[in-house]
């Protein structure tokens, strides 16, 4: 069922339904609703109130335009909307780091947006449409060619700068810690998708069963995999960590959508483990940062150490906080642990050999720095007590910590988690089976027995690990004593591996600018030398055949008539005081500005309108002159 709406942009607007865009616009709509839900109580008596709610709808339609966009022209439209008006969240506070991180954001999503239109005018020259089931048609008859891959790398960089997939996975650390925690949960749990969303059609749509696209989107996903996860077990900032944790699990999903491309055809595991860990993913960030929000109202501090200890005697926080901590990490009866099996059953399912191989052992590994990182954030702000026993006797204190409808925003998604996680086929696989049309899944595919010895044992190794990197890492190597004797969490992350001010800050900032302008300067003065061979060569100077006087012929009869009288002058009455006025040049000077003015005029609305006037003055003077009647 598709929907145009023609004459838009010069292209049309062209949107459709299917099952799989049901599903995320209910998921947007329900994160939205429980977002705001927690925006009356988070953004209460903060300023610039109606620009962020202005801008929170405006986002809202944007993002329910990309899913419901049934041709890459439509997405882009509201992709670049959807950033621009974005953008504002991360600016709500205007404070330095805020503003910085806005820049990072609006930077990557302009390169991003750049890269898309550029990939999108090769695809349309090439095969004269951007609707997605066209192209899907097209795609499928011949081998892809180099301009094929050259537009899918560039529509690749587009959404996956929205996405957060590594390299372009930099102002997702930066842009939710200053961002207000409801707009965070959106922008983690939501906005990626929508990035996600432009992935999974150049995967199931123009590069079906292309290994080398498979394989290079495996590389991007185990890499945004594993670098997100390492963040986050070595922040020591809660939002942060939760925006890493975000980079990590987008690197799960673009595993699974590395397995769709590899298994096309036979890709029902990858699909469903994709598009499970999407919604999974969305429901668990808004539990994780919706409740990062209330901490924040309650404490005005972000920092693992100053946070420590907040939650202790707070069982409703604890409980919603531990069910998405469990979700996020895969432990069995939770719904992260469903679509992580799913996802790690395609990978099996490709082959373990080689470089598949290590990209499975790297899943693992992943997992278990996912329950690492988590068991620390848990443990700091649940388990253990602050350094400064006033502040803890202060956050005891805190009863009333949350209002009625933000505990509303946080419980409702949690329940949603707990429930869906113990009826996996039931409900998950249901959930999952509204996206078969959109991943092109012609058959149901295998019942998979999620609690069977092998997959259970895989989430085991998962959780053995992180317990390991725990313990042996994190409370032994990212903790020190302070002065009390006392440990504490301490940030060893090395300044230098910044991506963004050890690379592309430099890199965009001053050396490309500096390459630009020496280039500019050699080809400037390339020109300026050729120019001078060719003038002392081929195109020899060469005298003028003759002198052309200034002025006119009048200017010079009259020059030098004045001049004749001003040699008179100064040979009798003016020797003191000699005129020196050259009459020739000087009316030749008059006469040209005298002409360059009657150019203006002549060329003013009001001369004409003058002359119209004159015109019909005259005429009028005809008619009764001449006694014309009628």
């Amino acid at each position: 069922m598709k929907y145009y709406v023609p004459e838009i942009c010069g292209y049309g607007l062209s949107f459709t339904v299917d099952g799989f865009r049901l599903v995320f616009a209910a998921v947007t709509i329900f994160a939205w609703l429980m977002s705001l839900a927690l925006s009356l109580q988070y953004m209460k008596g903060e300023e610039r109130q109606g620009r962020y709610y202005f801008f929170t709808v405006v986002t809202l339609f944007a993002t329910l335009g990309v899913f419901f966009s049934a041709d890459f022209f439509t997405a882009l439209i509201f992709f670049e909307l959807m950033s621009f008006t974005s953008y504002t969240w991360v600016a709500q506070t205007e404070k330095p780091a805020a503003l910085r991180a806005a820049d990072t954001y609006l930077a990557v999503a302009v390169i991003g947006g750049l890269a898309m239109l550029m990939g999108l005018f090769l695809l349309y020259h090439m095969y004269g449409t951007l609707d997605f089931e066209r192209l899907g048609e097209l795609t499928r008859t011949g081998e892809p060619s180099p301009m094929l891959y050259a537009a899918g790398v560039c529509i690749l960089t587009g959404f996956g700068a929205k996405a957060g997939v590594f390299p372009l996975h930099i102002w997702l650390p930066k842009a939710h810690p200053v961002a207000p925690a409801p707009a965070s949960a959106l922008l983690s749990g939501v906005l990626t998708k929508t990035g996600i969303f432009g992935v999974i059609v150049l995967c199931v749509r123009i590069f079906t069963g292309d290994e080398g696209w498979g394989h290079l989107l495996l590389f991007l996903g185990t890499a945004t995999m594993v670098i997100g996860a390492l963040l986050a077990v070595f922040s020591v900032d809660l939002k942060r960590t939760l925006a890493c944790s975000s980079v990590s699990q987008i690197g799960f999903i673009v595993v699974g959508l590395s397995m769709c491309s590899l298994l096309f055809g036979e890709h029902t595991l990858a699909a469903r483990g994709a598009m499970l860990h999407m919604v999974n993913h969305s429901l668990i960030k808004l539990v994780l940062f919706l409740s990062a929000g209330v901490i924040y109202l309650n404490t005005h501090e972000l920092d693992l150490n100053k946070i420590r200890g907040f939650g202790r005697k707070k069982p409703f926080l604890l409980v919603c906080f531990l069910i998405g901590a469990l979700a996020i990490g895969g432990v069995p009866l939770f719904g992260g642990y469903v679509s992580k099996t799913l996802l790690h059953e395609s990978i099996l399912e490709y082959g373990s050999v080689g470089w598949i191989r290590a990209a499975e052992i790297l899943f693992i590994v992943s997992g278990g720095m996912t329950v690492a990182y988590m068991t620390k954030l848990f443990v700091t702000i649940f388990v253990e007590k602050n350094t400064d026993d006033a502040l803890q006797r202060a956050y005891d204190a805190k009863t009333a910590y949350v209002s009625p409808l933000s505990a509303l925003s946080i419980g409702l998604p949690a329940l949603i988690l707990a429930l869906w996680g113990f009826a996996p086929h039931r409900a998950m696989e249901a959930a999952a089976a509204l996206g078969s049309g959109f991943f092109a899944l012609e058959e149901a595919g295998e019942a998979v027995n999620y609690f069977s010895g092998e997959s259970l044992l895989g989430a085991g190794y998962s959780i053995v690990i992180g317990v390991l990197v725990y313990v042996l890492f994190i409370r032994r190597v990212l903790t020190k004593k302070n002065e009390t004797g006392q440990r504490v969490l301490v940030n060893r992350w090395a300044s230098w591996l910044d991506l963004e001010n050890a690379v592309y800050r430099p890199l965009l900032l001053h050396f490309l600018p500096t390459l630009a302008a020496i280039l500019c300067r050699i080809a400037d003065s390339a020109v300026d030398v050729a120019v001078v061979v060719l003038r002392k060569t081929l195109y020899r100077d060469a005298p003028l055949p003759r002198y052309y006087a200034e002025g006119n012929v009048l200017t010079r009869l009259f020059g030098k008539l004045l001049n004749g009288w001003r040699n008179l002058a100064n040979h009798t009455w003016r020797r003191k005081r000699p005129i020196e006025r050259d009459y020739v040049h000087w009316l030749a000077i008059k006469s040209d500005q005298l002409r360059q003015n009657n150019l203006i005029i002549t060329g003013t609305i009001s001369f004409g309108l003058f002359l119209f006037g004159l015109g019909f003055c005259a005429m009028l003077f005809y008619m009764v002159a001449g006694d014309i009647r009628f």
